[in-house]
């Protein structure tokens, strides 16, 4: 007896089929749009590692941000360039801050836009690392030759301290969501803390709660003048290898006051993203780092694939894996599609 086969194809056979029976939806309200913003005015200087992306002043950041808005994306999330970098990352947690006035700025002009303000020193260090570093025998002046991985030290429980400053001073500027990258120990419980001191009770925050030690960071730090002076992040960034560690990480931000929490790099990521939906109830972010963002660019630009049809199935792919919200360079291009 022959058995008939299975006509999976009629449920392919049109759009609207299609349409009617998808299972996961990308919708413009998942996206976040990053932001780099420097100083000066009327800048728009485009990242070259990073076609279509721009270093942008607080003014033209004010244009960026009222542009998004109006394409249905619910939020940015910004990152500073500052004046001048010091060792203990000044131009992070002070009022006047390049982030603090881009978060007043684009509150004033488009109050309804959520900010998200990312909380780390590494784009304002001297050194370029996420913390506050403890020199070996060697001075960290610019004199002496890089400090050897024996040399130095990122220290945590001072890190702390700088990080809850910038919590509560980006968030006196207006910032919404405070979103800490920085991957030091006990840092979502210093900053929980901070803001509920400072009034900031309902504040909420974004964790980047496995964060990993990846090489798709690069076109970020070009972007951000974030690259490390001398080492690497290999000693407080997750290691690429370790799933299992990924749901430790979550569950202790978890337990230390997170109200969300985000898996970054994402494409590469996917199964730490599905683990994470698995196991925990919170929102869930993904980014969509700057290194997938360059790939595709890139390829696009060789003519090897279409750039409108990887950029939004990658995007679909990050959805699917079981992300709520989606942090991307692409997410005003893909609203415009979504609409």
């Amino acid at each position: 007896m022959a058995f008939p086969i299975t006509r999976m194809r009629r449920l392919r056979s049109s759009e609207a089929l299609r349409s009617m029976l998808r299972e996961t939806r990308l919708t413009p309200e998942s996206l976040v749009y990053p932001m780099f913003i420097c100083p000066g005015s009327g800048i728009r200087k485009e990242v070259s590692s990073m076609p279509g992306v721009c270093n942008l002043s607080v003014d033209e950041a004010v244009k960026e941000a009222r542009q998004t808005h109006a394409l249905g994306v619910p939020a940015v999330i910004l990152f500073g360039l500052p004046e001048k970098k010091d060792e203990v990352a000044t131009g992070a947690w002070e009022d006047n801050g390049i982030v603090q006035r881009a978060a007043r700025a684009i509150k004033s002009e488009v109050p309804d836009l959520l900010v998200i303000g990312d909380v780390c020193l590494c784009e304002y260090t001297s050194h370029g690392h996420c913390g506050i570093v403890k020199a070996g025998p060697q001075s960290l002046g610019a004199a002496a030759a890089p400090p050897t991985a024996a040399e130095y030290e990122i220290v945590n429980d001072a890190t702390l301290e700088l990080l809850a400053r910038t919590a509560v001073s980006l968030a006196r500027a207006g910032v919404d969501i405070i979103a800490p990258s920085d991957m030091m120990d006990g840092r979502v419980g210093a900053i929980r803390k901070a803001l509920d001191q400072a009034d900031y009770l309902n504040t909420p925050i974004l964790s980047y709660a496995a964060k990993f030690s990846s090489g798709f960071y690069g076109p970020f730090r070009e972007a951000a003048d974030s690259t490390p002076q001398f080492g690497d992040r290999r000693s407080y960034q997750m290691d690429p290898a370790n799933i299992r560690e990924a749901m430790r990480e979550i569950e202790l931000d978890i337990e230390e006051g997170a109200d969300m929490i985000m898996v970054k790099p994402a494409m590469p990521y996917l199964d730490v993203i599905a683990a994470a939906r698995s196991r925990f109830d919170l929102p869930l972010g993904a980014f969509q780092v700057s290194g997938e963002y360059a790939m595709i660019e890139a390829a696009a630009r060789n003519h090897w694939i279409d750039r409108e049809r990887v950029m939004m199935e990658s995007l679909l792919s990050i959805r699917r894996a079981g992300a709520d919200i989606i942090l991307t360079y692409y997410a005003r291009e893909a609203a415009k599609l979504l609409a």
